[in-house]
C-alpha cells in the first residue's frame, strides 16, 4: 500500500531527511494520487517503467505492486537508506543518480513508459529530451507544475504555446489528466500541480530533430517575423516559407508543429 502523509513524515524524521528545495523535493502522499497515476500507466506486461525522482518510494513500490518492472532514479543519496527499506522485497532497479546526465538513448530498446512525479527544476527537459532521443520510451505519466503541464499541451495562438508544445507535437500527442492539490504534498509547494499523459506517435527522426532546431530558432525571437528569426537555420528564408504556403511575415507562435516539420522537409531536400 502507498504511503500517506503521516506515514511520509515518519520516514522522513526515522531517516533524518529533511526535502530541499534546491532539487525540487516535494513528495507525494497521497494513495488516491498514486492510485490514479499508476492506473494512467497502462498495462505493466506491455512495457517497463521508468521513474525520475524517487523520493520516499511511494510511486516507485506502487508500481512494483501493479506488475511492472521498474527502474528508478533519485538523485538524494541522502535517501538511497530510506528507499532501501520501502523497496525491500520489489524488483526495483534504484539507481541513486542525477537522471539529467543519463544517456537517453539507454532506452531506445524495447518499450518504457515514464511515470513520475518529477521534481520542479527538470520537469521539462526531461520530458523533451525522452520523447526527441529515447525511441523506446512509448507514453509519459507525469506530474509537473500546473504551468508546466498547460505548455506540454497548449495549441498555437494560446499564451502557454511555446518550443515545449511544439517538442512534444512533433512525436506526441498529450493531454492533461488532472490537477493536483499542493496539500498532497510534503512539503505543500506554493503552486498547484498536474498530471499529463503523453502518448508517442512517431519515433524520434533526423527530420524531427531539425523541425526542433528550426522551432528553436523562431521562438528564441519570437517577437520577430519568421523570415528575420529563421535566417540562420533556413536559407533564403522568405522564398523558402512562401514556397511551402507559410506566410514569411508569420510569427513562432502561430506556426503548428507539422509547419515546422515542413520547413525541416524543405530545407533538408
Amino acid at each position: 500500500m502507498s504511503q500517506n502523509r503521516s506515514e511520509v513524515l515518519r520516514l522522513l524524521d526515522r531517516y533524518g531527511v529533511t526535502p530541499r528545495k534546491r532539487l525540487g523535493q516535494h513528495f507525494l502522499a497521497d494513495r488516491n494520487m498514486i492510485s490514479k497515476i499508476v492506473s494512467l500507466a497502462g498495462d505493466p506486461g506491455d512495457a517497463n517503467a521508468l521513474e525520475i525522482g524517487a523520493g520516499t518510494g511511494t510511486l516507485t513500490k506502487a508500481l512494483c505492486d501493479a506488475g511492472f518492472a521498474v527502474t528508478a532514479y533519485e538523485v538524494d543519496a541522502g535517501l538511497a537508506p530510506l528507499l532501501s527499506e520501502v523497496l525491500a522485497g520489489t524488483s526495483a532497479d534504484l539507481r541513486v543518480a542525477d537522471a539529467m546526465t543519463i544517456d537517453p538513448k539507454e532506452f531506445s530498446d524495447g518499450r518504457w513508459v515514464l511515470v513520475a512525479n518529477l521534481p520542479y527544476n527538470v520537469g521539462t527537459p526531461i520530458v523533451l529530451d525522452l520523447l526527441r532521443h529515447a525511441a523506446g520510451v512509448v507514453r509519459c505519466v507525469v506530474m509537473v507544475q500546473r504551468e508546466v503541464a498547460d505548455r506540454l499541451v497548449a495549441t498555437p495562438g494560446t499564451k502557454d504555446y511555446g518550443l515545449p508544445s511544439v517538442v512534444v507535437g512533433l512525436f506526441a500527442h498529450a493531454r492533461r489528466e488532472f490537477v493536483v492539490p499542493p496539500q498532497v504534498f510534503v512539503p505543500a509547494p506554493n503552486v498547484e500541480s498536474a498530471v499529463v499523459r503523453i502518448e508517442r506517435t512517431m519515433p524520434p527522426d533526423p527530420i524531427r530533430e531539425r523541425a526542433v532546431e528550426i522551432a528553436t530558432a523562431g521562438f528564441a525571437q519570437r517577437r520577430k517575423m519568421l523570415r528575420s528569426s529563421l535566417r540562420s537555420v533556413v536559407p533564403k528564408a522568405d522564398s523558402t516559407l512562401a514556397d511551402i504556403g507559410i506566410e514569411p511575415t508569420a510569427r513562432a507562435e502561430q506556426l503548428v508543429p507539422s509547419q515546422y516539420l515542413e520547413i525541416a522537409k524543405a530545407v533538408s531536400a
